[in-house]
């Protein structure tokens, strides 16, 4: 299968992404993206803008390994690991998270997400990090696998 222009531009957008890049939004996503993941929802670039800026303040290394990728007309899958280092999770230590993206191009052909939408688990990133909730996080999935 060829490589997909927009998605791979996607890609490549996401590896550069860092607290000086989220003013670059605009270039992936159209006016009125809706982005999804575990922990929100954000509806609209400027709000997207505003909530990038907030979340890499504290982040010192971000980068995507991108593994498949598919694309099917406006919509398109990619799993991923994410590679990230943040001030506050983790005593500022690299983790790495396995997620996919859904992403919906817009219709005009301008090669730009309307619809972007992540999947992760969030106690692997976020909650199983924090202190005495992550001690319980970490033995409740435990438990419920059997363990």
């Amino acid at each position: 299968m060829a490589p997909d222009p927009a998605l791979e531009a996607f890609c490549a957008f996401y590896n550069k992404l860092d607290k000086s890049c989220t003013k670059n939004l605009h270039k992936i996503y159209t006016q009125n993206v809706s982005f999804v993941d575990p922990l929100h929802r954000i509806d609209g670039l400027s709000a997207l803008e505003r909530d990038f800026a907030g979340l890499y303040e504290n982040v010192t290394t971000c980068r995507f390994v991108f593994h498949e990728q598919q694309r099917l007309g406006n919509v398109a899958f990619v799993t991923w690991t994410m590679h990230l280092a943040h001030r506050r999770l983790a005593r500022g230590k690299e983790i790495t998270v396995e997620g996919a993206s859904r992403l919906v191009f817009a219709a005009d052909g301008s090669g730009r997400v309307c619809h972007h939408r992540d999947y992760f688990d969030a106690g692997e990133l976020l909650y199983e990090r924090l202190p005495l909730l992550g001690s319980l996080v970490r033995w409740t999935k435990r438990h419920a696998a059997g363990g």
